[in-house]
């Protein structure tokens, strides 16, 4: 398993230690959490689970009929 080392300002560490306390986990836990969140590439399950919730919703065909064409460019 890898290690990496960070550098916090005295502020950010105290946050950050009063978070991973209230929470009951480690430092290494609570910054390994927010690396997979970042490098996540699907939507969460509650995220994806919201598709389609909305009856009235537009559909793609409607929405891209609703977008203005692009007016004709000057020649340089």
């Amino acid at each position: 398993m890898a290690q990496v080392t960070i550098y916090l300002n005295k502020d950010t560490e105290e946050k950050m230690r009063a978070l991973v306390k209230a929470h009951n986990i480690s430092q290494s836990q609570w910054v390994a959490s927010l690396i997979r969140e970042k490098l996540r590439t699907e939507w969460p399950d509650h995220v994806a689970a919201l598709a389609g919730a909305w009856e009235d919703f537009p559909s793609l065909e409607e929405i891209r009929d609703e977008v203005a064409h692009d007016a004709a460019r000057e020649s340089l």
